[in-house]
């Protein structure tokens, strides 16, 4: 399966906490871990000067995937939907979690609160132990 790694799972990763040991176990059942270019570049806006070529490393080892005008649309229609009844969800979780939907892949997040959509499928990875 398909499993779209977010900004908390990449970061975790990085500081060489939880989420070393289950990108690990992914890869070891055949799973594809994945993010999304809009991780990327949360994670290169935050990035400490000592973790830039861990990054590269860590982007060069997984899928990109791009958000395509399928996923901007579901994310558009998300964003509407949750707004009409009153809940504001940020563009870029959205965009971030329609990619792996368009793409019948899960999303790992630190925050599943971020994510709502019932279509989604989510995996929480507890981060930052």
């Amino acid at each position: 399966m398909l499993q779209v790694l977010d900004s908390t799972v990449l970061i975790d990763f990085l500081r060489g906490r939880p989420a070393v040991g289950r990108v690990l176990a992914l890869r070891a059942s055949g799973d594809v871990p994945a993010t999304t270019a809009i991780n990327v570049e949360e994670i290169v806006r935050g990035l400490r000067p000592a973790e830039t070529q861990a990054a590269q490393r860590l982007f060069s080892g997984l899928i990109v995937l791009p958000v395509d005008a399928r996923a901007a649309w579901q994310a558009g229609t998300w964003r509407r939907t949750f707004a009409a009844r009153g809940v504001t969800l940020y563009q870029s979780d959205c965009l971030v979690a329609a990619t792996p939907w368009v793409n019948d892949g899960a999303l790992a997040t630190g925050n599943p609160k971020d994510f709502p959509m019932r279509q989604l499928k989510v995996e929480h990875w507890p981060v930052g132990k």
